[in-house]
């Protein structure tokens, strides 16, 4: 299949190449000036790597796809037929504007945002959340399986699939908060970290993201997996959403207060992640 690829940072980059090592033929453009991946050809525009099957862009923000894709109208020079992946995490409010501009020019759209962190792009076993036309979804369904280890179709209406990995992030950085607060009350009587997320990890609490983000809070390891600053845009968009439904959400809310706090002092760099030790430490 041929394979248009935009966005390649690091999440970006793993995913062209697994596209690639999966026998695909994949054109690839950046913003920015990034590093060689094996069997993906370098093109010179976003035009031309709009020429293309399937076109993936997972470019960081509403702002940014606005800027490659919208604005220079490259949805009007897309090949017939293609069917344009946006895997990036977006607002529920651009991904309808999305569809509706994709319907005018006549091409395909599925929102397919991504969960994982880069070392699980690397591994090409992301979950990938879906939700668009089911044949737009399955002329994909090739592309979807290189990059990911499981596509979870969520819907035909694209923002679906936006709202579900909002509302997913939105739960890690909940769970990361967790795991500060109980940190602050067992440290309190002397009860160490290791321990205590032993315990919790072997009974209650097993899951993923309790499992990554433990290790992250018990070693004070922060170095950038997920950016704090994209975990505060993503809050926000959450945020959005939850106004979009005329709902106030207390947990989402303090969340967001407390991620922003974090992004404040100087540590939006870091791992998001880093919201707990600035809670642990009450901002120190």
């Amino acid at each position: 299949m041929d394979v248009g690829f935009i966005g390649l940072g690091a999440m970006g980059s793993a995913m062209a190449a697994n596209i690639a090592k999966a026998g695909h033929t994949v054109r690839a453009w950046n913003r920015s000036k990034a590093e060689p991946i094996e069997r993906v050809t370098r093109v010179d525009s976003a035009e031309q790597a709009f020429d293309a099957d399937v076109v993936v862009t997972m470019l960081p923000d509403d702002a940014a796809i606005r800027d490659v894709i919208l604005e220079p109208s490259l949805l009007s020079k897309a090949r017939k037929g293609a069917v344009h992946l946006v895997c990036a995490t977006i607002s529920v409010a651009f991904a309808e504007e999305l569809a509706k501009r994709h319907a005018q020019a006549d091409v395909q759209y599925v929102a397919a945002p991504v969960l994982g962190r880069p070392d699980v792009a690397a591994k090409g076993a992301l979950n990938v959340l879906a939700a668009g036309p089911a044949a737009a979804i399955k002329t994909a369904g090739p592309v979807l399986d290189a990059i990911g280890q499981k596509t979870w179709v969520l819907g035909e209406t694209p923002k679906q699939a936006n709202a579900a990995k909002i509302a997913a992030n939105m739960m890690i950085t909940m769970a990361i908060e967790a795991m500060a607060e109980a940190v602050v009350i067992t440290e309190s009587q002397n009860v160490g970290r290791d321990a205590f997320f032993e315990v919790i990890l072997a009974t209650l609490f097993g899951a993923r993201a309790y499992q990554t983000y433990s290790a992250n809070i018990a070693r004070e390891d922060y170095d950038p997996g997920f950016k704090a600053k994209l975990g505060l845009k993503d809050l926000r968009l959450a945020s959005e959403a939850a106004a979009m439904a005329s709902r106030d959400l207390p947990m989402l809310a303090a969340v967001k207060g407390q991620m922003a706090k974090a992004v404040d002092a100087g540590q939006g760099e870091r791992d998001w992640s880093i919201m707990a030790d600035y809670t642990i430490k009450d901002g120190a």
